[in-house]
């Protein structure tokens, strides 16, 4: 699958861009705070340093692209 994915970019032009997703539901994405880790049945928390409420996948998916064009 990896090889296919450079021969589809190349072919339209785009760019692949490969993010680590290690500690992506950890780490805060309004303040970069890592809130440590958590069992996989908290779905929903608040960040203690800055107090934004965040779903736990859509903070993962927020700090994959923020990673992506970092």
């Amino acid at each position: 699958m990896t090889n296919f994915l450079p021969y589809k970019c190349d072919w339209y032009g785009k760019k692949l861009v490969i993010v680590s997703p290690h500690y992506t539901s950890q780490i805060c994405s309004a303040c970069g705070e890592n809130t440590g880790q958590k069992p996989l049945r908290i779905r929903e928390f608040t960040c203690p340093h800055c107090g934004t409420r965040h779903d736990r996948d859509i903070n993962a998916s927020i700090n994959i692209l923020n990673k992506a064009f970092a």
